[in-house]
């Protein structure tokens, strides 16, 4: 037994050096001399440079983050010069201030930092926040495996591409995901005050915290008396946060909608179930998808914080939310941790159930692991083959990662559909 724990723990160890290699070996090598090829501009490409320059105009110069003029100051660092609509091979990604203005509270003490240091010491701060939420998960879900399996946990999350590109990137994604995680602890320890502050700072993504939040407002409203202290804490640490940046920016909020319309035309990306299928029958899908989160949210609005037909409930929430949400990002999967670790920790009860239910697992399963398991077979390539034979695939890694948030859905609706609302709290 010790053996194979420790065989386990020896692939875990390979499977993420190779997805770390595919990535920084393969990928961005194939990235370079594609847009060299191309004659596509790059620069830093870190995806805080955006909300770092905007912070910094606003809080030291008095500039609007949203402008023009700001926006050509990014592109400038983030691609390497401003983008010109003329040049055919010009991205299309504007690289907007596309976050609520309140983010700079987040970002004011960067603002006198060199970017270059600061880059590197966001990577190692988001890689720290994202191996830290593999315990904060596992307290929320109640699950206390074994130190085995929580170093395979450890390792398969922050070699996972989502946490690989959002480190990289220095992806804010990382930190909402965090904070989410932190929350739910709180919550679930009885803490609300402090779970809804913390999910109110979340929203400076507010596009993966939206249905979380609704979820977590019915939840309050059906036990008012114990609960409202989380929807309170809440709506008046986002309502603070909202103020303060109209004091900073009066009329934010209309130039954050307007960002966020031109991210949505020149970003251009489809759902998971559009991208899948066609536009009309991702729409019906997605229906489908909103319907049934809804539907399980309802079911166990009155569970308590410890049961697990609410911890059912966020998993279905927080994945159901990639499935419909109109941005193929990987570094936002990271919000699907507590969907992979409840099938993982309800493998055995989902194995027996029938084989319907095998079906999905395994095909949950393959989907979630084929970017490690690529990226292996790429990396055992490269070593027979030259560096340009093998970066011309560099694409198979990611041939899953549209769909993984819909192949979890699987499983959970086996555990959904055998769970009654609400059951006895678990200690």
């Amino acid at each position: 037994m010790r053996r194979i724990r420790r065989l386990s723990i020896l692939a875990a160890l390979v499977l993420a050096g190779s997805m770390w290699f595919y990535v920084e070996h393969l990928l961005v090598p194939y990235q370079v001399s594609s847009a060299a090829a191309h004659g596509e501009p790059r620069g830093n490409l870190s995806d805080l440079y955006p909300r770092w320059v905007g912070t910094r105009e606003l809080l030291l110069h008095g500039r609007d983050p949203y402008s023009a003029d700001v926006t050509r100051e990014i592109q400038a660092g983030y691609w390497g010069r401003p983008l010109d609509s003329s040049r055919a091979n010009d991205p299309k990604d504007e690289s907007r201030f596309a976050y609520p203005v309140y983010v700079v509270f987040l970002l004011a003490p960067t603002v006198s930092l060199p970017f270059p240091a600061l880059r590197i010491a966001a990577s190692w701060i988001l890689g720290t926040l994202t191996a830290l939420s593999v315990p904060l998960w596992l307290r929320v879900l109640r699950w206390r495996p074994s130190y085995d399996t929580s170093a395979i946990l450890l390792l398969l999350t922050l070699s996972s591409y989502s946490a690989v590109q959002g480190i990289k990137l220095q992806q804010l994604s990382l930190l909402v995901c965090a904070l989410m995680a932190a929350s739910l602890v709180l919550l679930v320890d009885g803490h609300l005050v402090a779970a809804g502050a913390l999910l109110a700072v979340a929203t400076i993504k507010p596009q993966l915290v939206v249905f979380l939040a609704a979820w977590l407002t019915l939840w309050a409203m059906n036990d008012w008396r114990e609960r409202q202290r989380f929807f309170w804490s809440f709506l008046g640490t986002w309502l603070l946060l909202a103020g303060a940046g109209e004091y900073l920016l009066p009329g934010w909020v209309g130039r954050f909608i307007d960002a966020i319309v031109a991210y949505q035309h020149y970003a251009g990306t489809p759902t998971p179930l559009v991208a899948l299928t066609t536009p009309a029958i991702g729409a019906v899908l997605e229906a489908g998808v909103l319907l049934g989160a809804t539907a399980v949210c309802w079911r166990f609005r009155r569970a308590p914080a410890n049961s697990m037909e609410f911890r059912l409930a966020v998993a279905v929430v927080l994945t159901a939310t990639l499935a419909i949400m109109p941005r193929l990002a990987p570094y936002n999967q990271l919000q699907c941790l507590p969907a992979v670790f409840l099938i993982v920790q309800s493998w055995s009860s989902l194995w027996r159930q029938s084989k319907v239910s095998r079906t999905v697992c395994v095909a949950a399963a393959l989907f979630v692991l084929w970017p490690w398991m690529a990226s292996l077979a790429l990396a055992v390539a490269s070593i027979f083959l030259p560096p340009s034979a093998v970066q011309r695939a560099w694409a198979v890694p990611l041939w899953t990662s549209p769909a993984i948030s819909i192949a979890l859905l699987g499983p959970l609706i086996f555990l959904v559909r055998d769970s009654s609302a609400p059951r006895q709290p678990l200690s």
